[in-house]
């Protein structure tokens, strides 16, 4: 659901174990998320184990079963981390719009959404091998639903128009295109393909003109 400004709703998730109250325990759990990041981008999802958390973050195994159940709740808590960091990224670009702010849309999205691709590796080793949990694999979904739904918010504020269910179909083929291509480009097992990016630009470039078109051609 979009809001009035624009905006799309954000996706809530699941509690810790145990939430942490003091700042010291919250300093840890930060610490714990840190280290299951850095064992992710270095050595891949197979190599992320609980006690390889705890040696990377200096800490004792017990205390990671303070606030995560097993291996599983950690990737389901840093995935999250992830996507709300994706979910960021949208608000900011339906913000720009509204404040007629974003002139080349296309190119400034996928720019954002390809940086942040590059930027989170451990991220893109998670997501490579697919080894989401069914919690995961929703959270993912909905993100990419929120995503969707603050491209649309974009489409109607540079449009002056709803579009209805033509841009909310294009909005989702839009995510579902660039997704495909961005986990592509940048997955972990070599160096990442710049010009594919490049590529990805102009295809939705020519699909944004004809969507105008469209929309034009309906109003009129």
């Amino acid at each position: 659901m979009v809001t009035e400004a624009g905006k799309p709703q954000p996706v809530s998730r699941g509690p810790l174990r145990r939430r942490p109250q003091q700042a010291r325990s919250r300093a840890r759990a930060e610490a714990i998320l840190a280290a299951a990041d850095r064992i992710l981008s270095r050595d891949g999802y197979e190599a992320l184990t609980m006690r390889r958390i705890a040696e990377e973050a200096g800490a004792p195994v017990g205390s990671i079963y303070q606030f995560y159940a097993d291996k599983s709740a950690v990737v389901d808590a840093l995935g999250g981390r992830y996507l709300d960091v994706f979910k960021a990224a949208i608000d900011e670009l339906v913000e720009r719009a509204v404040e007629g702010e974003l002139t080349d849309p296309v190119g400034e999205m996928v720019g954002v959404y390809a940086d942040l691709f590059r930027s989170q590796t451990g991220g893109m080793a998670l997501w490579a091998g697919r080894h989401l949990s069914p919690e995961l694999a929703r959270a993912d979904e909905a993100s990419n639903m929120y995503i969707a739904e603050g491209l649309q918010g974009i489409v109607e504020q540079l449009t002056g128009g709803s579009g209805g269910q033509r841009v909310q179909r294009a909005t989702r083929m839009v995510v579902w295109a660039a997704n495909a291509v961005l986990h592509e480009v940048f997955r972990s097992d070599g160096e990442p393909d710049l010009e594919t990016v490049d590529e990805l630009k102009r295809m939705l470039n020519a699909y944004w003109a004809d969507l105008r078109g469209r929309l034009r051609a309906a109003e009129g």
